[in-house]
């Protein structure tokens, strides 16, 4: 396994992750004074995001089912869990977006291969209800 968001599990195949990146940072407010500089007041986190960057062989490896379930947490807007193929965990994240780029078309006007961006936005933790129904995804 190289990672897991929610029930979606991604390895090698079907659904292959070639690359991560995150962004994280502060807020600040800016004090005007006369003079110099602002000094400068922190707020608190910024937003963090998380994006994965996947490749995708349907014909030979598939992997649409997973795409689905991808947009499918995209469209619930539920918080799902995120953890490293090695345990660590990344906390929880709702799918902001999810862009996907076919190329090779066959003649049903499927992708041979699709590129696939998603950016997580962390976000809290899920209340009772959806927190219920994000773990039973996962023990499935």
């Amino acid at each position: 396994m190289l990672m897991m968001l929610g029930p979606l599990l991604m390895e090698v195949w079907p659904f292959n992750p070639t690359e991560t990146s995150r962004e994280s940072g502060g807020d600040f407010v800016e004090k005007p004074v006369m003079g110099r500089r602002p000094p400068l007041e922190f707020v608190g986190e910024a937003s963090e995001t998380f994006s994965i960057t996947a490749r995708l062989f349907p014909a030979k490896l598939g992997g649409l089912g997973s795409l689905s379930q991808i947009n499918a947490m995209r469209q619930s807007g539920v918080p799902q869990y995120l953890m490293r193929g090695d345990g660590v965990p990344l906390g929880w994240m709702v799918v902001e977006r999810v862009n996907e780029r076919n190329s090779y078309l066959d003649a049903k006007g499927v992708g041979q291969v699709i590129d696939v961006d998603i950016t997580l936005k962390r976000a809290d933790a899920p209340n009772a209800a959806n927190f219920f129904a994000a773990i039973s995804g996962i023990l499935q």
